[in-house]
């Protein structure tokens, strides 16, 4: 069976938490904490995904210019060149680009539209619930025999 984005978007839901170009490192650092998650899209005042920023971005810029950073805006740290998924591609697809390219969260983006984002981790439970079903709907079979 082939999971499709959208079919997980639907049971993981589409909220997503964005910041803004001019946000703080360190307001954006405060916003992962509290809301849980490893990162945001970045969007401009029209809602056009300008970038993605994450944790370890954040980590970075301390990293390389100490604690001062967190005064940085987020546009001085966050990945510009976002690749994103469309809800028709299949999780195989998404693990394949996603390990390709070492990132850890994908937007999706319908029209032009940005409907959703998926972690590693969202991809690696479905697919682990997926090969379960699987499992289970065989040894169903098996023994109904």
């Amino acid at each position: 069976m082939r999971m499709l984005i959208n079919q997980l978007l639907s049971t993981k839901g589409r909220e997503v938490y964005t910041v803004t170009p001019d946000d703080s490192l360190a307001s954006v650092a405060a916003l992962l904490y509290t809301r849980k998650v490893g990162a945001f899209v970045v969007t401009d005042r029209a809602g056009a995904v300008v970038g993605i920023v994450s944790e370890r971005d954040i980590v970075r810029a301390i990293a390389t210019t100490g604690g001062q950073s967190l005064g940085q805006p987020v546009s001085q740290v966050m990945t510009r060149e976002v690749f994103s998924a469309g809800p028709g591609e299949t999780i195989d697809a998404l693990l394949g680009h996603m390990t390709d390219r070492r990132i850890r969260h994908l937007p999706v983006m319908e029209g032009g539209r940005l409907i959703g984002i998926v972690s590693i981790g969202d991809l690696v439970k479905a697919k682990i619930a997926a090969s379960e079903h699987e499992a289970q709907t065989l040894k169903a079979y098996i023994s109904a025999g």
